[in-house]
């Protein structure tokens, strides 16, 4: 008989729980990276629903026939945005997106905790896959109605607060405490990929049709949806009857021959006596081994129906550091948001390039974020000091933004250098707090064990950041009329702030000698 190949065994070596915590994390990843690919094409479009014709119109000026049609209007892109306000009304776009999802936020996770996820977030990805199609049949269908377009972005700004109280929850639910810095700075960065990716979807089309840049992306979610609707798994209990037995004992037979104590027959999950203990990364994403099925006594028995109730939202903002560590991410959420939906008009505007060299050159920025969110994940998780970590990114951050707006003045190679950098500091921040951060609160003492409340601190946290995230986009239409650089000098401006909330927690952080992760807010595993 032939030996069985090294990475047969080696998948082999992971029993069935296992394998659905590395499904799940893949899955929820997969999810999320849709929600912000059908978000990113808008940063696209905008340099084509307004074309620089400038140029245009100066050779037309020169040409010998100008006068015969001087009352003839230039085309300079899709009406209404043709205009000499268009940033305003861009602007105003991205505003009535992020209000309503900054709003819907708060309301998404404390419904969130009172329905099935699963279904939550299908019916939630299939409406914003609808939505977003609508928006690029504006296009298909010679659409020129502001009010259409702000009432399609409104309408897909509420949907989408489905998605992160929702996929937060269940890898909330999966993974414990242990390394969750870099499980969730890894995980986190569906964000950057997706924008990655929905910034060439939509970089392909939107010079011959930009309709096509929103109509893909909002198939690709709903397409997405229906996968979270067959295969989500939202907690490990509700696998009935499945945990793994290292002694080689199938657990469903155990399960079923069990015939319990004093008429008890709930099977509890344990761990052997000595075994040893596992350390690495691989071991953390797929869960411990040496678990064994064993009946619990009948004086700790305790009756399955017996749920803790959906924490209140006061409840929720009394639990220490969920304050501070929302308003900073207003602020760090507020420039991240900004360069998502200005980095490519920017570009276009600052180097010359067209909508779709921009486009792809903005992706940069994202490459930049999925490494800072890892490396932020790490880091905290080593010196177990999230507010401190997350400190000193925002203290990085600002000088970089100083010199990312002298863009226009460097060479390919600086601007290369300063998009991946600035990436990295900007969203390493706004990247631990949405998950590391929001799983500890989640889960803090105070709660005792209530995994309940985990969406509606998520929600309470990511509605703050949202706020940020609506006025940031809103801020930079108005100021970029007065020059880029006053943009900047707010983005600037709003790090410092972040950092600032944080300097409570920060010197708590510095004061402790504990060295745990998430000392900051005296996490316990639930």
């Amino acid at each position: 008989m032939a030996p069985v190949p090294p990475g047969i065994r080696f998948l082999a070596s992971f029993n069935r729980e296992q394998w659905y915590r590395a499904f799940t994390f893949v899955l929820t990843f997969l999810l999320y990276t849709s929600f912000h690919l059908s978000r990113k094409p808008i940063s696209i479009v905008k340099s084509e629903l307004h074309k620089n014709c400038t140029q245009v119109r100066e050779l037309s000026t020169k040409s010998s026939i100008t006068q015969q049609i001087s009352h003839v209007e230039v085309d300079c892109g899709w009406k209404p945005f043709d205009k000499g306000n268009y940033k305003q009304l861009l602007g105003a776009m991205d505003l009535s997106f992020l209000f309503v999802y900054a709003v819907g936020m708060y309301l998404s996770g404390i419904i969130g905790e009172r329905l099935p996820i699963r279904l939550y977030l299908t019916m939630g990805m299939l409406t914003s896959g609808l939505f977003t199609c609508l928006f690029g049949l504006g296009y298909v269908c010679d659409i020129h109605s502001l009010s259409f377009y702000i009432f399609v972005q409104i309408a897909n700004g509420l949907v989408q607060t489905t998605g992160w109280p929702s996929v937060v929850t269940c890898i909330g639910n999966w993974f414990g405490k242990g390394r969750r810095g870099l499980i969730m700075g890894l995980w986190n960065s569906h964000t950057s990929v997706g924008n990655i990716l929905g910034s060439l979807i939509a970089g392909y089309y939107v010079s011959s049709n930009w309709g096509l840049s929103f109509i893909v992306p909002g198939i690709i979610i709903a397409v997405m949806g229906i996968i979270c609707f067959l295969f989500l798994i939202e907690h490990p209990n509700d696998l009935k009857g499945v945990c793994t037995q290292s002694n080689g004992v199938n657990n469903h037979k155990l399960h079923k021959s069990w015939t319990g104590i004093n008429g008890h027959k709930e099977l509890y999950l344990q761990y052997k006596q000595g075994a040893k203990k596992q350390s690495s990364d691989m071991e953390l994403l797929l869960g411990k081994e040496n678990a064994v099925c064993v009946p619990v006594q009948q004086v700790v028995v305790v009756k399955s129906e017996a749920e803790p109730s959906a924490i209140s939202f006061r409840g929720a903002l009394c639990i220490p550091g969920v304050v501070e560590f929302s308003f900073c991410l207003l602020f760090a959420k507020l420039v991240s948001y900004t360069f998502l939906f200005w980095l490519p008009l920017y570009i276009t505007k600052a180097a010359h390039l067209d909508a779709k060299q921009a486009g792809d050159l903005s992706t940069l920025f994202d490459v930049g974020g999925i490494v800072g969110g890892i490396l932020a994940g790490v880091v905290s998780d080593k010196l177990g000091k999230r507010a401190t970590t997350c400190a000193v990114m925002l203290l990085l951050a600002a000088p970089t933004l100083y010199f990312f707006s002298m863009m226009r003045q460097f060479g390919p190679g600086p601007t290369i250098c300063m998009l991946l950098v600035c990436g990295g500091l900007v969203n390493g921040p706004y990247a631990l707090i949405t998950t590391a951060v929001s799983a500890d609160l989640g889960t803090h003492k105070s709660l005792k064990g209530n995994a309940r409340a985990l969406s509606t601190v998520t929600a309470i946290i990511d509605g703050t950041g949202s706020v940020g995230a609506a006025i940031g986009p809103l801020l930079a239409g108005l100021l970029s009329a007065q020059g880029w650089d006053q943009v900047f000098y707010m983005l600037m401006a709003a790090d410092f702030l972040a950092l600032l909330l944080l300097l409570r927690l920060v010197f708590k952080e510095l004061s402790s000698d504990e060295s745990r992760p998430g000392a900051s807010v005296e996490l316990k595993e639930h």
